[in-house]
Parts: structure tokens; C-alpha cells; sequence
């Protein structure tokens, strides 16, 4: 691995930890330091850096609270992938991954027929009990868990295996047979990682998650998708454009 240079001026009014962790975020972001890599531990750098060790502790902490780096017993401090921003817009996590240059991998947890909850119903503007299909997947980039989703979609609208699931989005799926997603109703937010989520998700029980619940329409009219998905925070954020009216 390839050791960013690293200085610091000591006639800055900018303080020296923060002058340490920007240049070491910048050496994330400019991929000298790689998601998986090992940083030097703090003894060593604060001798290549001359500093001291309780200032680059510091540096180090403010780029783990961001997210950047993460501590792991008996390993060391390693670089994490950079957070995923999706725009909100009515698009997948598959599609807005392949656009990023992302390495988007799916793992099938559940595709099966069943009846419809009553909120699946509601939202499906079906009966409850509703046959439908009902699809849980693990969405991974650059094999790391990156969220959960569960979907629920009427019976005919398309034909779904788990094999054509795991290696094509739900959206070009349905784009590839006809069906043309027009507008959504959706809602974020956030919540607690219950246990199966975190131990899928690779964070503590009680993390924090983001959550997203969409329902998404044909240029019909009619609903093709109710969708209920947690990401983790750590490494996922929305982003949306306001605008003045």
C-alpha cells in the first residue's frame, strides 16, 4: 500500500489533528488509501508526522465518526468504503449503484407468494389477504452489506427467479418486461437495527438505520411496487435539490 505524504504547519491557525485527518481523508477519497486497507498505527505516525499521539488519536477518531475509518480488535484501523449518496428520485439502488461505478451484488433471502398484510394490501390498493409476491434481498457493494430490502408486487405483473434477481435490479427487470414506473409516494426515515438486521447489515444490535418505504405507479395508474427498505447510515445518505417557490 502506498503512504500518502503527510505534513502539518505548525504556523496554521487550523488545528493540527484536523490538518492530519484532512489529509488523510483526501488520500481516502483520492484512493491512496483503499476500503480494507490498514492506516499506520499511531505510534507510527506520529513519528513520521511529528506529532503527538494523543493528537493524532484525534485525527484518527474524527475520521471514524465520519465514517471513514473504522477500529477493529486485533486488526488495527482500516479504511471503510465511502458512503453511498443516492438522489431521491424514482430510480433503484441497483441502477444509482451501476451509475456510481459501484459493485452492486444481491443475495435472494426470500421470493415467494403469500397474502398480503394489511399495509401491503393498503398500499397494493388490493384486498388483504391478497395473493403477492413478496421479495426480501440483501443489496451488497464491493461485498459489503449495504441495505435490505423487502418488496411486494402484484402476481402478474412480472415473472421473477432468484438467479435473474441476483444478477439484475428489480427496475430493469421490470423496465425489460414492459412496465413503466411513473411516480412514487415515498417516506424516509429512521429507526433502530433490530437484531437479524444487524447481524445481515454487519453492525451492532441498535445502530441506527435509514429507512425508506415507497410506493411506487405505472403510467397506469396502477401500483406495481410496495417497498419497505433499511440502509445503514453509516454508509448510505439520501440527497434531494430544494428549491425556492
Amino acid at each position: 500500500m502506498q503512504r500518502p505524504a503527510l505534513t502539518v504547519d505548525r504556523n496554521s491557525p487550523v488545528p493540527l489533528y484536523f490538518q492530519l485527518a484532512e489529509q488523510l481523508e483526501a488520500a481516502i477519497v483520492a484512493g491512496t488509501l483503499t476500503p480494507g486497507s490498514r492506516l499506520e498505527n499511531e505510534i507510527e505516525l506520529a513519528d513520521r508526522c511529528g506529532l503527538s499521539r494523543p493528537t493524532v488519536r484525534q485525527a484518527i477518531q474524527h475520521l471514524v465518526d465520519k465514517g471513514l475509518l473504522v477500529r477493529k480488535r486485533g486488526v488495527g484501523t482500516q479504511v471503510v468504503q465511502a458512503q453511498v449518496k443516492r438522489p431521491i428520485e424514482l430510480t433503484s439502488l441497483y441502477d444509482d449503484l451501476v451509475a456510481a461505478q459501484r459493485s452492486p451484488r444481491t443475495k435472494v433471502l426470500e421470493l415467494a407468494t403469500a397474502p398480503a398484510g394489511d399495509e401491503a394490501a393498503k398500499n397494493l390498493g388490493v384486498p388483504p389477504g391478497t395473493p403477492v409476491i413478496r421479495l426480501r434481498r440483501l443489496r451488497l457493494t464491493d461485498s459489503e452489506p449495504l441495505a435490505l430490502l423487502t418488496n411486494h408486487l402484484p402476481v402478474d405483473i412480472v415473472d421473477l427467479t432468484a438467479e435473474r434477481l441476483e444478477s439484475n435490479g428489480l427496475y430493469e427487470i421490470l423496465r425489460a418486461t414492459g412496465v413503466n414506473l411513473r411516480i412514487a409516494n415515498q417516506t424516509i426515515g429512521a429507526r433502530a437495527a433490530t437484531t437479524a438486521e444487524a447481524t445481515l447489515l454487519d453492525e451492532r444490535r441498535g445502530v441506527p438505520l435509514l429507512t425508506m418505504t415507497r410506493t411506487a405507479f405505472d403510467d397506469n395508474g396502477r401500483a406495481i411496487e410496495f417497498a419497505t427498505h433499511v440502509y445503514r447510515a453509516s454508509r448510505y445518505s439520501f440527497t434531494l435539490t430544494l428549491v425556492e417557490r
